[in-house]
């Protein structure tokens, strides 16, 4: 496990509870410093870091792989950012993506034809891992030309029966 300030702190700061908590139980400072000591990893490991996980919203973030793409569905959502961000579809053609992307899941709606459009291909990234996430992540690129103008990512609220 790598240990960042952040991780410090919050054992500095899980430590700084459990000393509070012995020091209720018992005035002898060398047995308060032991128990904080000995629940310390506990508490942060078992309690406190599942708990941050379940409610905060960070996810890994992978870089763009094709093959990982197409074989690993579910972890979409943690390449989309590297695609949008450093724009490595903008100027290929439907054919490169195709081969890249497999085929567009959905096409996506144009106003303008009032109908689907086979220039906005829909993938689906699937749900970021979190306690009240209801949300389905979805990339959609714009083509114009045959060739990808603008990637962009939104979220579709899905209700579960």
């Amino acid at each position: 496990m790598i240990y960042t300030p952040l991780h410090i702190i919050f054992l500095i700061g899980i430590f700084l509870l459990m000393w509070w908590f012995a020091n209720t139980i018992d005035k002898r400072k060398w047995l308060s410093f032991l128990i904080s000591l000995v629940l310390t990893p506990f508490v942060f490991y078992y309690v406190f870091y599942p708990v941050l996980n379940i409610f905060s919203s960070y996810h890994h973030e992978k870089y763009f792989e094709a093959e990982a793409w197409i074989e690993k569905p579910a972890f979409r959502y943690e390449m989309s950012d590297h695609i949008i961000t450093d724009s490595i579809l903008i100027g290929k053609t439907k054919e490169q993506i195709q081969d890249q992307l497999g085929k567009p899941e959905w096409f996506g709606w144009d106003d303008a034809l009032k109908a689907n459009s086979p220039d906005l291909w829909n993938y689906n990234l699937g749900f970021e891992p979190g306690a009240f996430n209801h949300m389905q992540e979805c990339l959609e690129l714009t083509f114009e030309k045959d060739t990808v103008n603008s990637v962009r990512q939104y979220q579709l609220e899905k209700s579960f029966e």
